[in-house]
């Protein structure tokens, strides 16, 4: 790892916070996502390989731990006391991304927003039954299909049918999905719109919304003329 060579906390600090990915496994370990699978799983586009050069750098300075599972295979991962404070250093970059950039066309990943919303549901809003949601978004090159599975309020997306009977299909144009999520568009306005479309049990269809806890920036308000994130 590259060093700045200066004693300064902010250079020390940015040598390790700096490095590419660490600030996403850090945030996915925040959440919850405890082995190599779940972390890999919130960071699309990060390879197994560096996800373990990483994971071994961040035990190495003492941010991550982990241990052998007493049964079965796999190391559990967690942060330290110290990864927890570096998570708020993690909170500040996003309050200020949250204000000042805008979402551009290559940030509208909804498995993304899925995936974050998926971490962030309102347990005890869900239902007490297994619900099958099927997501298709428009607005991207090519169609993209996920299924939800909820049950006893555990969760997992799905990329393939899980052969399973559907209860509820949500039609949404991936910006407007991720724009709601990230608290940048009503509910309602989406819908009336046109641009998130439900259909299913009007139970389902009337609960959906409200079990999106949003996400942790949802209550930053955008500055009127943001910036262009790259």
């Amino acid at each position: 790892m590259r060093t700045y060579g200066q004693y300064c906390p902010i250079a020390r600090g940015a040598e390790i916070f700096a490095e590419r990915w660490t600030p996403v496994i850090i945030r996915n370990l925040h959440l919850g996502c405890g082995t190599f699978s779940e972390i890999l799983e919130g960071a699309p586009g990060l390879s197994r390989t560096l996800l373990s050069q990483r994971l071994k750098q961040l035990e190495r300075f003492g941010l991550v731990e982990s241990q052998p599972r007493a049964v079965g295979d796999g190391r559990p991962y967690r942060l330290t006391p110290a990864g927890e404070d570096l998570f708020k250093v993690c909170a500040a970059l996003g309050e200020w991304g949250a204000a000042w950039l805008e979402i551009a066309p290559e940030h509208l990943d909804p498995y993304v927003a899925l995936w974050s919303m998926c971490n962030a549901l309102r347990r005890d809003r869900l239902p007490d039954r297994r619900v099958v949601i099927r997501f298709d978004f428009t607005g991207r090159p090519r169609l993209e299909r996920y299924w939800l599975l909820i049950e006893r309020a555990d969760t997992e997306i799905c990329k393939k049918y899980p052969g399973l009977d559907e209860d509820l299909w949500v039609t949404a144009e991936a910006e407007a999905f991720v724009k709601w999520h990230a608290g940048q568009l009503a509910w309602s306005e989406a819908t009336d719109s046109g641009r998130i479309r439900l259909q299913g049990p009007s139970s389902l269809v009337r609960a959906f919304p409200s079990w999106n806890a949003r996400s942790m920036f949802a209550h930053v308000r955008p500055v009127a003329r943001g910036l262009v994130g790259s």
